[in-house]
């Protein structure tokens, strides 16, 4: 089952004007127990999480200032030895290189991707979970709180072109180009930050080669711990999502991306019980539900985005996934 650290909970209740105490309880400063939260070791099970962000959004007035709001109080330090190794890494390249390689040590319910293709460098995120509508609001909350910490951590010369989501604008897009100062965008193909490539070479302030190698080296000993095959699956749903609007990508290329050969790729996938072709239809399958139900993007779109050159051969792949064509697919979610 997917998880969060507590740290995101904690956080964000502290937002609202609550306090979230060890045992999961959302407590008002009257004393009032509010909401409850299951907790396991130090983590919310995603689901509990989802839920507690839903209450609270419908809980607090004014959600479009609770995103900014969260945006000002989450920081670097509440995400442990990343938040450090983060602050810490000599550029700005190096802090989003390590967000996106380690960030599934603070969570499984999404993974952050770096690509630098082109003049413009994008940092996107995309869920690992089933679609669900509160996922706008977490989505919406990790990008300002990333785009306010980075400015805070590289300084003024860090300038961002613009920031998209790939929902509808729910609140006054107005306060939204204010608060991140610079475009917003709703109902494109991805929830990402969009800078120039030569803000990736800007110092962050607190940058310390030495440090930051330290704290990497732990963060390769926790990801190292972590259940063989999670890592891998991870890492190569994660590459496959990024690239298959370039078009679908050879088991050869994806695993000279991972540092490994397409033998021992073949071999480590056949270990789980998987193959490529798993792996393949598994990113495509994710990647469309997550566009046909969080974005404005069309059919054709979708399945330009998803590695099809036709949008009758997606439709037809889609409802052998999924067992409805993606039209259908897209109403049924706009109306859960």
């Amino acid at each position: 089952m997917a998880s969060v650290i507590a740290a995101f909970a904690h956080t964000m209740a502290a937002t609202a004007g609550l306090t979230m105490t060890s045992d999961g309880k959302l407590v008002a400063s009257d004393g009032t127990v509010r909401h409850e939260v299951r907790t396991e070791d130090g983590r919310i099970p995603d689901t509990a999480h989802f839920e507690l962000l839903d209450w609270i959004r419908s809980w607090y007035p004014d959600e479009t200032g609770l995103v900014f709001a969260y945006a000002q109080k989450i920081k670097p330090d509440d995400l442990g030895v990343l938040g450090l190794a983060i602050k810490t890494a000599p550029t700005l390249r190096t802090t989003l290189q390590l967000i996106e390689r380690y960030f599934r040590l603070v969570t499984d319910t999404a993974v952050y991707c770096l690509e630098e293709d082109g003049p413009l460098a994008v940092f996107s995120i995309a869920g690992q979970t089933s679609p669900q509508p509160i996922l706008h609001l977490r989505n919406e909350c990790a990008l300002a709180g990333f785009a306010h910490n980075l400015v805070s951590q590289v300084g003024p010369r860090l300038k961002i072109e613009a920031i998209t989501f790939r929902h509808p604008c729910r609140g006054e897009s107005e306060r939204y180009a204010a608060f991140f100062g610079c475009p917003v965008r709703f109902g494109e193909a991805q929830d990402a930050i969009i800078m120039t490539q030569p803000m990736l070479d800007l110092p962050n302030r607190l940058g310390d080669q030495g440090v930051c190698t330290f704290l990497t080296d732990h963060l390769e000993t926790e990801i190292d711990a972590l259940p063989a095959g999670s890592a891998l699956t991870r890492d190569l749903l994660n590459r496959l999502t990024k690239t298959l609007s370039s078009g679908v990508p050879s088991a050869a290329a994806v695993a000279r991306d991972l540092g490994m050969s397409e033998r021992t790729l073949y071999r480590r996938l056949a270990e789980e019980g998987l193959t490529y072709r798993d792996m393949l239809r598994e990113a495509q399958t994710k990647l469309a539900r997550e566009l046909l139900a969080g974005s404005s993007c069309s059919i054709a779109e979708i399945a330009f985005l998803t590695g099809f050159s036709e949008q009758s051969t997606f439709t037809r792949a889609f409802k052998r996934w999924v067992g409805q064509p993606p039209a259908q697919f897209r109403q049924h979610s706009a109306t859960v």
